[in-house]
């Protein structure tokens, strides 16, 4: 086969360039859905991407094709296709962390009635990647690929807190950019899960996302270079109060993740000597 010369006017460069745009911005195109959308309209892409109607038009077409969204030509609207849900399942199954994690997530969840989430950082939100619920009618309903609030949320601090400094710094100065008005708060939010951080081992958010939901978050920093990620146990402030997040559901956030560090080293697991009954049909305070 006769290898390709490289064009004497640069053309190629160019070609690589434009290349490289349209990646950039099919990749944007397919992030524009969250695990709440459905579908999502031409008009929906153009909010939420910045692109050109042309732009996206263009992009789509090549993305259906491709087989990364499907189109439903009734409605006229976007759903994700199943290359990439293949692809992000992929991402998932291949996981070592997710794979190991999981029971001892669903031993928290059913232990404490709440949800138990395992997420990592997308831009300036956190991006669930497992989850596991309890028995309880009343535990939260989020799923792989639900989004939520870095500063606001136990996930997004113990995240933030276990960033290194400057690179933290970098994200919290972004987050003031996005959203001005709400500087005083997140900069109050940020140094008060420092505090937790440093006194209890986990961060604790006390209705700062929703006011009638509490949560504790601890970040994990897998050892074999995979991406740091953030774990939480959280639910509605009939089942975890204060005290008992404190107390309880924290410090056993913190053993949770000494039982996977020790599991994905193959060392042996260190469960609780003493189980104790699940707390979540008790009164809470």
């Amino acid at each position: 086969m006769r290898k390709r010369t490289k064009p004497a006017d640069g053309s190629e460069g160019a070609e690589v360039g434009n290349s490289a745009a349209s990646l950039t911005r099919g990749l944007e195109i397919l992030r524009a859905f969250t695990a709440d959308d459905a579908t999502l309209g031409n008009q929906d892409l153009i909010e939420r991407t910045g692109l050109p109607k042309a732009t996206v038009s263009r992009l789509t077409s090549t993305l259906v094709g491709l087989g990364y969204l499907h189109y439903d030509e009734m409605l006229g609207r976007y759903s994700i296709g199943p290359a990439t849900v293949s692809l992000g399942y992929s991402a998932l199954s291949s996981s070592a962390v997710i794979h190991m994690v999981r029971p001892l997530m669903q031993e928290l969840a059913d232990q404490t009635g709440a949800a138990v989430a395992l997420g990592t950082r997308d831009g300036l939100e956190m991006v669930y990647l497992a989850n596991c619920r309890s028995m309880s009618p009343v535990s939260l309903r989020l799923n792989v690929g639900s989004r939520l609030p870095i500063y606001r949320t136990a996930m997004g601090l113990a995240y933030l807190v276990e960033m290194k400094p400057e690179i933290r710094q970098s994200v919290v100065e972004q987050l003031v950019a996005a959203e001005p008005d709400k500087a005083a708060d997140l900069e109050r939010l940020v140094e008060n899960a420092i505090e937790d951080h440093r006194r209890d081992g986990f961060i604790s958010a006390f209705g700062s996302w929703h006011s009638y939901i509490n949560a504790v978050g601890v970040a994990f920093r897998p050892t074999d270079g995979s991406p740091l990620v953030a774990l939480t146990c959280g639910g509605i402030v009939d089942i975890l109060s204060r005290n008992h997040c404190r107390e309880i559901v924290g410090p056993d956030l913190v053993r949770l993740t000494r039982r996977l560090r020790a599991r994905l080293a193959g060392e042996p697991d260190t469960p609780p000597t003493s189980p104790r009954p699940p707390t979540w049909k008790t009164s809470a305070e």
